[in-house]
């Protein structure tokens, strides 16, 4: 099978693929993947002539076993192409099917997790494997309608409060200062350390200096400020028209006043300015319809499936690896792979 795999060694390999990409996000570059702390970044690429397939990895050991699994970067990524899915041979699409099951057993890969794109229709190409697993919504607000048709669509509450920000003095401003990416950084922390989350949320400096500095991604620091100080920002990303909220965090001494209401209007405006067509809020917390979720979907009621896909490729290593931990009798559908449930350094759903 003609497939390649690319390591963060193959930089402008992988460069490359991304910009001969029909339609990819921020998550798919090889920036993004060099930061990457929960496995070994790689991309798989199938191609046949001039056609091909890719789809960026994380391979991690499990365990001391000798086994493999892969998982997917924070955020949403999923295989991308250099044509739409919906116009590739259903032949081709078997093919590739074909070959990445090939590797898949190859590296004693036991079971594989990707976090999907809403805007992309990757369910065409990854139906082939099944094992679709439903993640519930995202919010996502329109930016193609005009500014009053979007700010007609928030909640009253929620535009009452943006008016209440704006008169009480807090205003926004995009930054790139290391100053300011700091005082971001402590402020996503605290955020972080609030509400006790895992590794997988925390990052250090390093990682917001090198999405603000990569030459692959167009990523914007936006900070709050109530008369010169910072309490609350977003680093977000504007990939083919699209916004992703990638980070967002709060003062906790704010918390009561929300500044993250009128943080999300004005990156909106931001949105508008560069010609960007949806500002993507994102879901609840594992993609469950929550308080968080609630919280965004304040501003638009366009929302988006997310999905997952979560694919057993050795089912008898994955039981033995199951009753290994004694989860034989677990029944948490929402935790993939199963083995790995009380292992919260690397969660993955």
């Amino acid at each position: 099978m003609a497939y390649e795999i690319f390591t963060l060694e193959d930089k402008e390999k992988w460069k490359k693929v991304i910009r001969d990409s029909e339609f990819y996000d921020f998550y798919h570059t090889w920036v993004y993947h060099s930061l990457e702390k929960n496995g070994i970044p790689k991309l798989f690429l199938y191609s046949e002539g001039e056609t091909w397939i890719a789809l960026p990895l994380l391979t991690r050991s499990i365990f001391d076993t000798g086994y493999l699994d892969i998982t997917s970067a924070y955020g949403y990524v999923g295989p991308i192409s250099n044509y739409q899915f919906e116009d590739l041979p259903n032949v081709f699409l078997n093919n590739f099917k074909d070959a990445f099951l090939e590797y898949l057993e190859s590296e004693k890969i036991v079971s594989v997790f990707s976090r999907l794109h809403p805007f992309m229709n990757q369910e065409i190409l990854l139906n082939k494997f099944c094992c679709l697993h439903s993640n519930g919504k995202t919010v996502v607000i329109n930016l193609k309608t005009s500014l009053e048709e979007q700010r007609a669509k928030y909640r009253k509450t929620l535009k009452e409060k943006i008016n209440q920000l704006r008169r009480k003095g807090f205003y926004t401003k995009e930054v790139n200062d290391l100053e300011s990416v700091r005082k971001f950084v402590s402020i996503y922390s605290e955020n972080m350390a609030r509400i006790g989350a895992t590794d997988e949320y925390l990052f250090d400096e390093a990682y917001f200096v090198n999405l603000l500095n990569s030459d692959e991604i167009h990523c914007k620091l936006i900070l709050v400020y109530i008369d010169e100080e910072a309490v609350c920002g977003s680093l977000i990303t504007c990939t083919n028209q699209i916004i992703q909220g990638h980070l967002i965090g709060t003062k906790e001494d704010y918390l009561k006043d929300s500044p993250a209401k009128l943080l999300v209007d004005e990156i909106s405006l931001i949105g508008r300015d560069n010609d960007m067509k949806y500002y993507h809020l994102g879901g609840g917390v594992g993609g469950n319809d929550d308080s968080l979720f609630n919280w965004k979907a304040g501003f638009s009621d366009e929302f988006l499936d997310f999905k997952t896909w979560r694919f057993i490729a050795n089912k008898n290593a994955y039981k033995d690896l199951v009753d290994s931990k004694n989860l034989a009798d677990e029944n948490n559908q929402q935790f993939f792979p199963l083995y790995r449930l009380h292992d919260n350094q690397l969660k993955t759903s």
